[in-house]
């Protein structure tokens, strides 16, 4: 009583509190590692620095020093983390120069346990686990700004003056119970000293758990993350992280304070309640209302999942020579192997897709999607160019669209999957919330902000609103999403590559006319991709065959766990495309000329072609060359961008974007008989009619049918010759006297030029029919050529505004 009266109040003294606390600072000074090489004393010199106050110390260093202490550790964290704190401080200050001494005193320091061997799920997270040492790992969906927390306090009596130092706090305002004066009976009046208090950075993170820990069926559970000191403000949303903690029990602040009920525990008028309702009459009365507690999660360490691959991804600059020193022997020879490797384009993508059969040209696209381009900003006017690439797959049902997409998903670091009709605007972009404790608006990170410096995968993107299209413009160009809601003006960071997959109208594509309507979507949002591939389901029987057999050994290599041999492990290729992302070329003068040889060729195809090409070809497209060609030269590994890259990355564009809407063409529907047409409006009646041997065309009546298909690029080379031989007569004989030429004396001129190719008669006679189809279809449906004059042999001559591409 006397010790209570004097203001020495006897305190409790935890011993094996205390024993751990000796035993940790004997380990903090003696433990050395396999190069004899005491790690932790260096560390704690550092501690010594303004910004630092955590000292990182790995779990199985502890396990080596002392099982019984790692396991003390384990059970007990929330009760030991003082003790082992008051260690640091203690081996901290002992280790400092006297100068150093008396600021050491007053730094607060804490340690971070990190590799903990087993992981618990979040789901598994219950009450068992509360005080306990134990690892989770999710996704970061939302982080809270950080704000200062106070951690020791002082206060001074506001009746007598005396100061009361070190008060803990712990989640909430703690005063002192009474002033530390024997003769003061204050007990409720104290002021805060905020100069001689400490405080720490405080952050909440909320984390989702991943979707391979996700049971099916059910929907992904979240738990709040405190996070302090110099773990804060080290994760953003979209990050696979693991955590390091323990689960704590907290007050349910937003059930206590919900509007419109009223939080009372009092029991005074349930007796009266039963009586009058003669009995419980449901599940309310089992104490639902008073749960004013709720599980979060105290962390101590955090830190990505695959840190090899997220720390330098995630940096504005990374450097290869860095993130090569940071790797292991190992490591460095695979890397090596593969760069060497002559073949390292199609061994990577036969490894990254080894399930999908064919399609070569769409796995390039997609894997130069993930090395990406180089992105630039000037320093001057703040121009940013985006180096991501946006890949469209358009194309029938079961042509493995979806597949590709799972893939990524789970190759890729960053990567979010979602549906297009599951999606609305603020899914994809960011939605500004309400804090259920502060009740402060806060921004839910969508799913192009979660996949930030990765790949946002999209499926059943034509069945998107227009409105939710709309709503990625500006992240699929400029990379940002602007917010103007609740008070809040922000402009937040989506350097995401989208991949996209869409059905074609009604199902099936129609080759006979070109992508922009084929698909459900506006021209801006076509022109920001950078790729588009159409996978036509086709009937062929060997390619049937290949494909059947290819799912077939993929059922049976599930069934009996045959693991398929692949060039390189998928590990491998990971490190290997995080490593070159690191490479930035430049790009060289042969290369500057060929990409605008290149668009300069992109152009005039699209002035020709009009009314058969996909959209109008734009500066965008010049872009996107020249993110695919850096892409490639980061596949290799390369300085600078060289000629072989550019042309490579336009063959990549021209199949994907010029030519792939142009279907065979079909000659056989182009007879004419009495001067008429049989196009596709009136193909059926054409086959009514009677051949036309009696008008001396036995030509046409000789030739098979199947063989008038020739593909669109052969038609386009005939084109172009028969158009400059013309413009080179109508040259020799002058504008005004020329008048025309015939059209046998064209056949005959292309027959002679291609007569060394022709073994039999009949491929002569086939090649005469042709030729005379595609001249009539240059006059009657192209309108390239005019004719002059009419007849069985019509004199022909180019139309005045056509221009051709004489490269």
């Amino acid at each position: 009583m006397e010790n209570i009266i004097a203001g020495r109040v006897q305190q409790v003294e935890d011993p094996e509190g205390l024993r751990v606390q000796k035993e940790f600072s004997r380990f903090l000074k003696t433990y050395a590692n396999e190069k004899k090489e005491n790690v932790y004393k260096v560390a704690m010199r550092d501690l010594s620095q303004p910004e630092r106050n955590t000292l990182f110390v790995d779990m199985q260093h502890v396990y080596g020093f002392s099982t019984n202490l790692a396991t003390l550790i384990e059970l007990h964290f929330y009760r030991l983390y003082p003790f082992i704190c008051e260690a640091l401080q203690i081996a901290t200050v002992e280790g400092c120069e006297e100068e150093e001494r008396q600021q050491m005193h007053k730094k607060q320091l804490y340690v971070s346990i990190f590799n903990l061997q087993t992981k618990t799920k979040v789901r598994e997270l219950s009450a068992d686990k509360v005080g306990g040492l134990v690892r989770i790992s999710g996704q970061i969906v939302r982080t809270h700004p950080v704000h200062p927390e106070l951690s020791r306090a002082t206060f001074v009596c506001e009746d007598c003056g005396v100061t009361t130092r070190d008060v803990l706090q712990q989640f909430r305002y703690t005063q002192p119970t009474r002033c530390t004066n024997p003769q003061c009976m204050n007990r409720t009046r104290f002021s805060l000293d905020v100069n001689d208090s400490t405080f720490v950075d405080f952050q909440k993170i909320r984390i989702q758990e991943t979707q391979a820990e996700l049971p099916r069926g059910s929907i992904p559970r979240t738990v709040d993350v405190i996070v302090r000191g110099e773990m804060v403000e080290s994760v953003q949303p979209g990050d696979r992280c693991d955590i390091v903690g323990t689960l704590i029990v907290m007050p349910d602040i937003s059930q206590m304070s919900t509007p419109g009920l009223k939080a009372e525990t009092s029991n005074q008028n349930r007796g009266k309640a039963l009586e009058k309702d003669a009995g419980v009459t449901g599940l309310k009365a089992l104490g639902v209302r008073d749960l004013t507690y709720k599980l979060a999660f105290l962390s101590c360490h955090i830190k990505h999942s695959n840190e090899l691959i997220s720390a330098d991804i995630s940096s504005d600059e990374p450097d290869y020579v860095e993130l090569w020193q940071r790797m292991t022997p190992d490591e460095r020879q695979a890397l090596k192997k593969m760069s060497e490797d002559p073949k390292i384009e199609e061994n990577i993508v036969s490894s990254l897709f080894p399930n999908i059969y064919g399609n070569y040209e769409v796995k390039l696209g997609v894997l130069l999607m993930l090395l990406g381009g180089v992105p630039k900003r000037s320093k001057d006017e703040g121009t940013t160019l985006r180096g991501d690439i946006n890949v469209c797959l358009v194309g029938d049902p079961s042509t493995a669209k979806s597949q590709v997409l799972k893939t990524v998903e789970e190759f890729s670091p960053r990567a979010i999957y979602t549906s297009g009709k599951a999606s609305s605007a603020a899914g994809l972009t960011a939605a500004v919330v309400k804090d259920e404790e502060s009740f402060e608006f806060v921004i839910e990170a969508g799913a192009l902000m979660l996949a930030d410096n990765g790949v946002c995968c999209i499926d059943e993107f034509d069945k998107m609103d227009p409105k939710d299209q709309v709503a990625i413009h500006e992240a699929m160009e400029q990379q940002t999403i602007s917010i103007t809601k609740a008070g809040i003006k922000a402009t937040l960071n989506a350097r995401a590559s989208i991949l996209a997959a869409a059905n074609p109208v009604g199902g099936r594509y129609d080759r006979s006319r070109p992508l922009k309507h084929n698909i459900q979507m506006s021209a801006p949002i076509m022109s920001r991709f950078d790729l588009f591939f159409v996978l036509v389901d086709e009937c062929t029987e060997a390619t049937d065959y290949a494909i059947a057999r290819r799912i077939i050994e993929n059922h049976r290599a599930i069934s009996e766990k045959i693991v398929r041999p692949s060039a390189y492990n998928v590990e491998d290729v990971k490190k290997y495309i995080a490593f070159a992302k690191c490479f930035k070329p430049k790009i060289n003068a042969e290369a500057a000329k060929a990409l605008v040889t290149e668009y300069k060729k992109l152009r005039m195809s699209d002035s020709n072609n009009a009314a058969t090409s996909s959209w109008r070809i734009t500066v965008r497209q010049l872009e996107s060359m020249v993110r695919l060609s850096e892409a490639l030269a980061r596949l290799y590994c390369a300085k600078e961008v060289t000629i072989e890259h550019v042309t490579q990355a336009a063959k990549l564009l021209n199949k994907s974007i010029v030519r792939v809407e142009q279907p065979d063409i079909a000659l056989e529907d182009d007879d004419f008989d009495n001067e008429v047409i049989f196009t596709e409006g009136n193909k059926e009646n054409a086959g009514d009619m009677e051949p036309m041997d009696q008008d001396g065309d036995a030509d046409k009546a000789k030739v098979d049918s199947s063989k008038l298909k020739i593909s669109y690029e052969d038609y386009m080379r005939m084109a172009d010759a028969f158009v400059i031989r013309m413009r080179a007569d109508e040259e020799q004989q002058g504008e005004e006297e020329y008048a025309g030429i015939k059209q046998s004396a064209v056949v005959q001129w292309y027959l002679e030029r291609m007569e060394e190719d022709f073994t039999t008669e009949e491929e002569v006679v086939t090649q005469k029919a042709i030729c005379e189809r595609v001249l009539r279809r240059l006059v009657h449906d192209d309108k390239i050529l005019i004719e002059v004059e009419g007849g069985d042999d019509p004199t022909l001559c180019v139309h005045p505004n056509y221009v051709v591409d004489d490269e």
